[in-house]
């Protein structure tokens, strides 16, 4: 084993669950934010001496999953809905569960934006970047998320507390 190895999986034991709440709120979903971390995870397994180099070893795992859950639902937009019900519900343990109910409602594109600018605290260039539209695209899907959940306030001040 080399030694990346261990300060990778040492990196994963202590991180992991963070970047699956992470995960969450960008799909919407367990198993897909479980996916998400997993593959986002091996890609970098194999440079980890590099990204751990890096200031923040976390945020660049976090970047590398937003792109990914990008590329995902850039794929997914050809895909037909259908009628079936899922076969499970996943019933979310943390604060956030009311205000993720009102996020799930939101388009994926907005919910995107919302959860890098208010969850992962980045300025309109680094989400446009990671994204890959402008910075403009990135203020307007803002504001049209946000005035959809002010319709809710009450939801969104449980979300502040």
């Amino acid at each position: 084993m080399r030694p990346g190895d261990v300060e990778f999986e040492e990196f994963v034991r202590a991180r992991g669950s963070a970047l699956i709440r992470y995960g969450y709120v960008l799909t919407g979903n367990a198993e897909d934010a479980a996916d998400l971390v997993q593959e986002s995870l091996l890609k970098l397994s194999d440079n980890w001496s590099r990204v751990r180099n890096k200031d923040s070893p976390e945020a660049y795992v976090r970047t590398t999953m937003a792109r990914q859950h990008v590329s995902w639902w850039r794929r997914r937009r050809r895909e037909h809905l259908t009628d079936e019900v899922p076969e499970g519900i996943y019933h979310d343990t943390h604060s956030f569960g009311e205000l993720w109910k009102e996020l799930a409602t939101l388009p994926r594109k907005q919910r995107v934006v919302l959860v890098l600018r208010y969850y992962e605290d980045l300025p309109d260039e680094e989400i446009a970047a990671i994204l890959g539209i402008s910075r403009g695209t990135v203020r307007s899907q803002v504001y049209r998320a946000l005035a959809t959940l002010r319709v809710r306030p009450a939801v969104l001040e449980r979300g502040r507390a």
